[in-house]
């Protein structure tokens, strides 16, 4: 049996950026975009996150969800951390236009302009939208 040197099957580091366009609860994107981000940096691809319109609320601290009968996983977004996606951003648009800034969320992000945003994104190899 011929020996394999798992380096042979480590593809290119891609640039994966996924961004959060929905409302926390109601369906199930926000919760399986994050589901995705952390499967994709155990990889060890390079990951960000952008949270754009009502996206934003994802983050937001203390949400409160008995009254729909959910429960509140935006601490969950604290496991970013421990899978290295340090590239996580909000649209200061989006945050504005809601009566919030970085010091509401729930986790550090960079706020950029929408203009700044589209930069990144032109430099990202794949995006995702949720």
């Amino acid at each position: 049996m011929e020996d394999f040197d798992d380096d042979e099957f480590d593809g290119p580091i891609k640039k994966f950026m996924y961004v959060n366009r929905k409302a926390p609860y109601g369906t199930v994107y926000a919760l399986e975009g994050l589901e995705v981000v952390l499967i994709t940096a155990a990889f060890d691809q390079d990951v960000s996150m952008v949270f754009v319109d009502d996206g934003v609320f994802q983050i937001k601290k203390d949400q409160e969800t008995t009254g729909i009968n959910m429960k509140n996983f935006s601490p969950t977004y604290r496991a970013l951390e421990g899978y290295d996606v340090e590239k996580v951003y909000a649209e200061k648009e989006s945050l504005e236009a809601r009566g919030l800034s970085g010091d509401d969320l729930v986790i550090p992000v960079e706020v950029l302009s929408s203009a700044e945003l589209a930069e990144l994104m032109d430099a990202q190899d794949v995006i995702v939208s949720f």
